[in-house]
């Protein structure tokens, strides 16, 4: 892709009109907001089918529309931004009636409906309210990101097994770590305790990197960083 891979970057990408690359960082978002905003139209009272559709219509709304362009940095985190604008989406949808239908003509775009409702389903009940748990389940989409990114740079540098094995790790530490682990890899004890060290050390700043983009100028990272974990903490 030709667009820089930060939120903040695919946004404004994203905005560039009808480009290959503003497509791209279009269906990008998407990707990234898919399933909390599912969930968030699920716990408002739809159901599967219903939720599907009032995704991908307000996602072919921003597509049709090119409504990311007025998302600014400057003025709030763009989850806020795009939740506000589904939460409009939503009501002018239950005023109208106008769900997008299957097969309608309009722009579909390639996401996985049944594994988000079996995700939706497995989730635990909590008497949160919905917009406390879609910033739970931004927190966790960001989180998947990080990792999906750090496995793919081991991965093209032969090293995938080797992320796989240590990436328990991350959470918990080098108790997880074994010594036929290491022999299984061709490594000693020693060198694979340093990789896991390591990959701790390229997560925490994969973390950084993720939660910077998502930020505009001047904001904190390390507030951003502690406030997503507390969205993380049982309820």
């Amino acid at each position: 892709m030709g667009f820089a891979t930060t939120r903040w970057s695919v946004v404004r990408a994203a905005g560039g009109g009808s480009t290959p690359d503003a497509r791209a960082a279009l269906e990008t978002l998407c990707a990234a907001y898919w399933y909390p905003l599912y969930a968030f139209a699920r716990r408002t009272g739809r159901d599967a089918q219903e939720a599907e559709d009032s995704v991908q219509e307000f996602f072919a709304n921003v597509i049709e529309r090119n409504a990311v362009a007025a998302a600014d940095p400057g003025r709030g985190r763009f989850r806020d931004f795009l939740l506000a604008a589904f939460r409009n989406h939503l009501r002018n949808e239950a005023e109208s009636a106008s769900a997008i239908k299957r097969g309608g003509g309009r722009l579909t775009l390639s996401l996985d409906a049944g594994a988000a409702e079996g995700r939706f389903l497995a989730e635990p009940r909590h008497d949160a309210t919905p917009g406390r748990l879609y910033e739970r389940d931004w927190a966790i989409a960001v989180l998947e990101r990080v990792l999906a990114g750090l496995r793919r740079s081991y991965a093209s540098a032969g090293k995938e097994r080797l992320f796989d094995v240590l990436r328990e790790t991350i959470a918990g530490g080098e108790r997880a770590l074994h010594a036929s682990r290491a022999e299984a890899l061709g490594m000693t004890p020693g060198a694979l305790k340093v990789a896991a060290h390591r990959l701790r050390q390229r997560y925490r700043q994969a973390l950084r990197n993720e939660i910077a983009a998502t930020l505009a100028d001047g904001e904190d990272v390390d507030d951003e960083i502690r406030a997503l974990f507390a969205t993380l903490a049982p309820m």
